[in-house]
């Protein structure tokens, strides 16, 4: 095989060369072989831009002795058909005076005689492969946290909506939909969240990954501060099955015990509240109810629609359908502001709930129509005799939602007016055709027009 003279490089500057490589290798959290390689894959990038993407191109890379090398294969042929892998007689002449056809040349490059552009290409090269080598390294060390607890420092707010979180080797991102209610940080402020989920983004985008979404409003944040605080949910002693939540206000979690001497509610919350306390201060004062479970949807509801007190709970768990008594000073503590404690208990319990107080329920089982309508609520439906027309109110009885408004509710499946009383105002404006104007006036419709049994 015929080879060129090599260009032997050794001196001050490569010495100093690979102990650069060394500094940033150790600065990176990357192995010195794992750096050294994609300096190898930044060269040959370098010299297929000259050769031909298909060059065969090696390099050696001594940090004992220390050399760098780069050596380019091409095949000596009378007539080039591939010129990233081939050679004429006469141009391998040039680097060899006895080259002849069918040999092989080698030629020997000098990396430090690059031009000022080629210099600044590799370095372009090598520079950006580090950054998504250690940005791999980063979603990998990330991604397999996701739903876990982790704690950092805030860093700065964007735009006023978006906090950074320092995660040390990364930054983790909080946008306004996944933070508390009402909470402000500040510089030096320790921040817990729930690691959400970890994608890695493209460099053009405004946040280049690894994006490392965090939660502090996820029902899994409620979870996780509770394994971390409550030694018998951490041993599984105490099972959470499930937590509902509207973050700034209140959470509920299911919970039961899988040890008949362990009460489930009592671990959870400790002599005079001390074991849940922390919890609530890091949630902002949050209310947060523990719901002891039941197979009993009766009691489950009762328990559900805590803090108030029920005098009854008459459930069907054919239709997913209650009603709940509660005392007349309870009504208003059972329902919560905009009814939120009882939107809250029907997602825990999967039941849609009716409350009324026991003086609302007396006045209207006065009149025969209202017991009609209870034992209509409350009867076994067969498929044939009982339709959605017969159980819930058509949309077409409200006076002024117009045809075009019931044709793009009944299109996203709001089919009766129960269903419509039931969606947030955020929830309504989603829907595809509505949006925010429309969604007010079906708003102020329902408020003119409807009478809410809870209320």
């Amino acid at each position: 095989m015929a080879k060129s003279k090599k260009k032997q490089q050794t001196g001050p500057d490569i010495r100093a060369f690979f102990d650069s490589m060394d500094a940033l290798a150790s600065e990176k959290g990357l192995g010195k072989d794992e750096i050294m390689e994609i300096f190898r894959g930044s060269l040959i990038t370098s010299y297929q831009r000259k050769y031909g993407p298909d060059a065969r191109i090696e390099v050696t890379l001594d940090s004992e002795t220390p050399a760098i090398g780069v050596s380019v294969h091409k095949q000596i042929v009378e007539e080039v058909e591939d010129p990233s892998l081939e050679i004429t007689v006469a141009e391998a002449k040039k680097h060899r005076e006895d080259a002849a056809a069918g040999e092989e040349l080698v030629i020997e490059e000098e990396p430090f005689a690059f031009s000022r552009i080629g210099a600044t290409n590799v370095r372009h090269i090598f520079f950006q492969r580090l950054k998504e080598q250690e940005r791999e390294i980063i979603y990998n060390e990330f991604s397999h946290k996701e739903g876990e607890l982790i704690t950092g420092q805030f860093l700065r707010w964007r735009d006023r909506e978006v906090v950074y979180v320092d995660l040390g080797r990364a930054e983790g991102v909080l946008p306004r939909r996944e933070q508390i209610p009402r909470e402000r940080f500040h510089p030096g402020d320790r921040i817990k969240a729930v690691i959400k989920s970890v994608e890695l983004r493209r460099e053009k985008s405004r946040d280049p990954g690894p994006y490392i979404l965090l939660s502090r409003a996820a029902p899994e944040f409620v979870r996780r501060l509770f394994e971390q605080e409550i030694p018998e949910i951490y041993d599984g002693v105490v099972e959470i099955m499930d937590i509902v939540r509207d973050a700034g206000f209140r959470s509920k979690l299911l919970v039961r015990s899988n040890r008949s001497d362990v009460d489930p509610v009592g671990a959870c919350v400790g002599i005079k509240g001390v074991r849940i306390q922390s919890i609530v201060r890091e949630l902002g004062n949050e209310r947060i109810d523990i719901v002891n479970y039941s197979p009993e949807p009766a009691e489950l509801i009762a328990n559900a629609i805590s803090p108030a007190r029920v005098a009854e709970v008459r459930a069907d768990s054919g239709t997913k359908e209650a009603l709940v008594l509660v005392p007349d000073d309870q009504l208003r503590l059972a329902q919560g502001p905009d009814n939120k404690n009882v939107k809250l208990a029907a997602r825990l319990t999967g039941f849609r709930l009716i409350v009324k107080s026991l003086t609302q329920f007396g006045e209207e089982m006065s009149s025969p129509e209202a017991r009609a309508q209870l034992e209509q609520l409350f009867s076994p439906k067969t498929e044939e005799g009982a339709g959605e027309d017969g159980d819930y109110t058509p949309l077409t009885e409200l006076p002024g939602l117009s045809g075009r408004l019931i044709s793009l509710l009944e299109q996203s499946g709001v089919k009766s007016v129960e269903d419509l009383v039931e969606l947030e105002p955020e929830e309504l404006e989603a829907l595809e055709g509505i949006g925010k104007t429309t969604a007010t006036q079906i708003l102020k419709i329902l408020e003119d027009v409807v009478s809410f049994e809870e209320v």
